[in-house]
């Protein structure tokens, strides 16, 4: 089974994001694979081990992604491959990515493309039905369960604190939603041999694409910090005087009665 992982590098979790600039300071800060993505890349080593096959981990970015593609091969990827924009493209967005990685698997016979549901970052959750519906092949979101059986696929996924069962057949783009799976850490072993797997690096030009192709389609206006929170108040009294000075504040403060 031909299997492909579409991952993002994204912030660490635990950093605190700065502003500098109109843009987010990276000096400095930690990047991890995208959590969600994580999900993606534990899904597809659990397919690939019981239906046998290869998977392959994309990213598009810059040469840092590197590291974390390292981390998808030493998790159990077989090969991990680098679209690295960084000379061709200034400002992407979910439209850049989604075509630059349509473009690359266009001719790959995939089975199966499995993305994270949302990146953290951005939280848009867009490239995979994008990649899906421009390689024309269907596409399941926020899935929580995965059952393949020879070209019938089973899928459960996750809709608004409830479940939904779908079958439908590869090939197929799924995005990964919590509680799919549990995420392996990689083993010294797998470190070890994840520095003799391939990892390719291409550029827009081996895709046939030029900067015009993946002109982003919307902008960034303002990136911004959200408002510090208040401190809360304690209100003081009887029982009944607190009652109306709440709603007094709920009326006057928070406008909300």
């Amino acid at each position: 089974m031909n299997i492909y992982v579409l991952m993002k590098r994204t912030f660490d979790t635990e950093e605190k994001i700065t502003i500098s600039g109109g843009k987010i300071n990276e000096d400095g800060a930690e990047f991890i694979i995208n959590p969600y993505d994580e999900y993606a890349i534990e899904e597809a080593i659990q397919v690939r081990d019981a239906n046998d096959g290869e998977v392959t981990v994309v990213s598009v970015g810059t040469e840092e992604a590197e590291k974390q593609l390292r981390t998808a091969l030493a998790m159990g990827a077989d090969k991990a491959v680098l679209i690295n924009t960084e000379d061709d493209v200034e400002e992407g967005d979910q439209f850049t990515t989604s075509k630059i990685l349509a473009e690359f698997l266009k001719d790959k016979d995939a089975d199966l493309i499995i993305g994270g549901n949302v990146a953290i970052d951005g939280g848009s959750g867009q490239v995979g039905p994008r990649v899906a519906e421009l390689l024309n092949i269907p596409y399941i979101t926020t899935i929580t369960k995965l059952d393949i059986d020879g070209t019938n696929v089973t899928v459960v996924r996750d809709v608004e604190g409830d479940s939904e069962v779908i079958e439908t057949s590869l090939p197929l783009l799924v995005t990964a939603q919590q509680g799919l799976n549990e995420p392996r850490y990689p083993s010294l072993p797998g470190i070890m041999k994840a520095k003799k797997k391939p990892l390719d690096e291409l550029e827009l030009d081996d895709l046939d694409l030029d900067e015009d192709d993946v002109e982003a389609k919307t902008k960034t206006i303002e990136i911004y910090l959200p408002p510090k929170k208040e401190a809360g108040k304690v209100l003081d009294g009887e029982l009944a005087d607190q009652v109306k000075e709440l709603v007094s504040l709920l009326h006057n403060e928070a406008k909300v009665v």
